[in-house]
């Protein structure tokens, strides 16, 4: 079995800030501590995909060189680098010194924490057109109530691949009390995104959003909705570790869950091809 995962995160405090670190996620996650949580996983070949991690925004450039450094180490894919898109001049300066580093495919604006219609100010807009011109994907890394949003964005923008971070953070509940997937506000934002042929859906992030521990049950209905809106071709896996977790748990839900809802080349697309195509992966 092949995996891609498009949403692995790595961190360490100790070579770059990160404000937002606290209780048990403010230690390093390098690769020591990936291969301790991959040797939980299912048996695969994997590769990665790293997504910024929010250091703080001066060191926007430092944080791909540090994770590039460790490609000997990580089988790394590729960069989703972080870009202030709301800065125009700030984003097309990056974007040249991305350009010399092949590894990044794709930029990413975490939105979520921000106000809504913060992604349709005309500055950020023509920064996601540089993007889209620059062959680069855009990570939207959103709250459910903001996808609204990023249907403007890709109306707005549609030569921009864009790629929603775990399915948009529905709210899961609890494993005791599970809070419902379809026929959920949420759902219907979902189905109105996937009408725009240039979004794709990481099913990622799901554990982060449970209030405790979390259960397949749990989530099951929330990829359910996610494969009836957008479609195996349009789905890619991520684990959003270690801020979502235990990896091997994650990997197993899904792989499982694959298993019973598509055929192999579909599970195949999923769990790698569609993360191949969509970041553009040499």
């Amino acid at each position: 079995m092949r995996v891609v995962d498009g949403h692995l995160h790595l961190w360490d405090p100790e070579v770059l800030s990160y404000e937002w670190l606290e209780g048990p996620l403010l230690r390093r996650f390098g690769p020591v501590e990936l291969d301790a949580a991959l040797a939980e996983a299912p048996a695969a070949d994997y590769g990665f995909v790293f997504v910024q991690a929010e250091c703080v925004p001066e060191q926007s450039l430092a944080e791909v060189d540090w994770v590039a450094s460790l490609a000997g180490r990580v089988p790394l894919r590729g960069i989703v680098a972080r870009a202030p898109l709301e800065d125009l001049a700030a984003t097309d300066g990056l974007l040249a010194e991305f350009g010399g580093r092949p590894l990044v495919v794709g930029v990413r604006r975490l939105l979520q924490s921000e106000p809504d219609g913060f992604s349709a100010a005309p500055r950020f807009r023509a920064s996601a057109r540089a993007v889209a011109a620059a062959g680069l994907a855009f990570d939207a890394g959103v709250r459910w109530t903001q996808l609204p949003d990023v249907v403007e964005l890709a109306d707005a923008v549609p030569g921009l691949t864009i790629v929603l971070d775990h399915l948009g953070k529905p709210e899961v509940g609890s494993a005791a009390a599970p809070a419902p997937a379809d026929g959920t506000p949420w759902a219907q934002a979902l189905r109105d995104l996937a009408l725009r042929p240039s979004v794709v859906c990481k099913l990622s992030g799901l554990p982060a959003e449970s209030r405790g521990a979390w259960t397949d049950a749990q989530v099951r209905p929330f990829l359910d909705t996610a494969l009836a809106a957008v479609g195996p071709d349009r789905l890619l896996f991520g684990s959003d570790w270690p801020v979502s977790g235990p990896y091997g748990r994650w990997a197993d839900t899904v792989t499982a869950w694959l298993a019973d809802r598509v055929g192999d080349r579909d599970r195949a697309a999923v769990l790698a091809g569609n993360a191949e195509r969509v970041y553009r992966l040499g």
